[in-house]
């Protein structure tokens, strides 16, 4: 697990990793159901639905441990109690690309990041490249494809 570092998320990412780990904590009774059954049926070095069982078990309890962390390490923000001139997290930046046509992306935690909602990790190449950037400002970042280059048009905090 990472140290003590704070991990920025939005409340709904929050939200996302709550929901999940009561899923994985309603498994777990289940898992442990399976083992027993697959134990009852004898020799346990061929039988697969143990292992399989038991390799479910190690997945969802390193899973659980996982999601645990990060919600012990969350530091949740709002991103209209937010202002200012600059790129920070939750802020949603109103973009124009090469061909100037309009993007919108909010910067959020790695959890909630998904590119086609228009949500991008701050720890991702563009959202690197867009923290502490301003209006008028020019971005160039480095994705697989190529260069990309942008303009910040506009930056909201909602």
């Amino acid at each position: 697990m990472a140290g003590e570092d704070k991990l920025p998320m939005l409340a709904e990412g929050q939200a996302m990793l709550e929901s999940e780990l009561a899923r994985l904590k309603v498994e777990r009774p289940q898992i442990i159901d399976a083992i027993e059954e697959a134990r009852a049926h004898g020799d346990l070095s061929e039988n697969a639905e143990y292992h399989a069982a038991k390799e479910r078990q190690g997945q969802v309890e390193a899973m659980i441990a996982d999601i645990e962390d990060k919600l012990a390490r969350a530091l949740v923000i709002d991103p209209s109690t937010l202002s200012g001139d600059k790129v920070v997290f939750g802020a949603t930046v109103h973009l124009l690309d090469e061909d100037d046509k309009p993007v919108k992306y909010q910067i959020v935690g790695q959890t909630e990041a998904n590119a086609k909602d228009g949500k991008i990790s701050y720890n991702s190449p563009l959202g690197r490249a867009l923290i502490g950037r301003k209006v008028e400002d020019e971005v160039e970042v480095t994705v697989p494809s190529g260069d990309r280059y942008y303009v910040v048009e506009r930056i909201e905090f909602i």
